[in-house]
């Protein structure tokens, strides 16, 4: 399953009774908010606590291309704090489009499990804290298609070979008549890259948090079944396998590489180590090295360089740890 479906996440969005919605709160109100959830979050679960103010555009750009944050939160960052577990695996941002948007990320197709670690932090924060919750509308949220569950349930897929095949447009179409929707991989209006694809549910009311996840466990192993099928057909093509190759072999020589080539050709080379292609490489390794090669997080690593010696570090480091 790992082959193609890359991580499962699952985010439950929550508000405090009788305190104004994000928007309409001032920073006071912010960072009083923050310090409160924060003491009863850290009495759950050993976070390390991140005041986004603090941080640098680089640096919080980064935790955006590692899947942790949202592109949102990085906005007028005063009063907002994001918390973390040691293990990266949890994350609760605080003061983003609701007051609290809490986070589970897994490897591969691991929802229920996501799932059950996401409701038992949310349980524990209830018995604490007193969500906003209307018996007709469910948990209380800014944006209306969040009422109900407050849940986003998704999973993050590489689908090289439907991509190839031209029918994700059409995929695209009957999902969202199943009540799912499939974007780019920092959700929505990013552009997919590499492949690249988040499959989550638009529904969250009137249906419940275990229906949604099981509706979209589903829908995700068909996606799956698909993939695996198409990647049949596409890998019996020499011209393919020869691209896989290139690909590679272009990650270890280059000098210079932009993130988004460096993506694309990571991406072809994926597909040949999870079908026996490429024998030298793991899945998890290409996973990881595709969010370090992204802008941000190169940069992080070195101070005040410019856009071409950003490209050439990155060619640096894939060469370093490919060949």
């Amino acid at each position: 399953m790992s082959e193609v479906v890359v991580s499962t996440r699952i985010r439950l969005a929550r508000n405090l009774a009788d305190v104004p919605f994000p928007s309409r709160m001032t920073v006071t109100q912010k960072r009083e908010l923050s310090d409160k959830v924060s003491e009863i979050a850290k009495s759950i679960m050993d976070f390390d606590r991140i005041d986004m103010e603090n941080l640098s555009s680089v640096q919080a750009l980064s935790l955006v291309e590692q899947h942790l944050i949202s592109p949102e939160f990085i906005k007028n960052t005063e009063g907002k704090t994001l918390l973390l577990s040691k293990d990266k695996t949890v994350s609760i941002m605080l003061n983003e489009e609701d007051h609290i948007r809490l986070q589970v990320i897994m490897p591969s197709l691991m929802l229920k499990e996501a799932y059950e670690i996401a409701n038992d932090i949310d349980n524990k924060l209830s018995f604490k804290l007193s969500f906003a919750f209307s018996e007709k509308f469910g948990y209380l949220t800014q944006c209306p298609t969040n009422l109900g569950t407050g849940m986003r349930a998704s999973v993050m897929l590489h689908l090289p070979a439907l991509v190839k095949s031209r029918i994700i447009p059409k995929i695209s179409d009957n999902l969202s008549k199943l009540g799912l929707t499939i974007r780019g991989i920092y959700g929505e209006s990013s552009e997919p890259v590499g492949a690249l694809y988040q499959l989550s549910n638009q529904v969250s009311l009137g249906i419940s948090e275990s229906a949604a996840v099981e509706n979209l466990e589903n829908i995700s192993s068909q996606l799956v079944s698909q993939e695996i099928k198409a990647r049949d057909r596409i890998l019996s093509d020499i011209e393919v396998v020869d691209t896989i190759c290139r690909s590679l072999g272009i990650l270890k020589s280059a000098r210079i590489i932009s993130s988004k080539e460096a993506t694309n050709l990571l991406s072809n080379v994926r597909l040949g180590v999870a079908h026996k292609v490429v024998d030298s490489l793991s899945l998890d390794n290409l996973d990881k090295l595709m969010c370090d090669i992204q802008p941000a997080s190169v940069m992080q690593k070195f101070s005040q360089i410019t856009p071409q010696e950003r490209d050439i570090k990155r060619a640096d480091y894939l060469r370093e740890k490919l060949n």
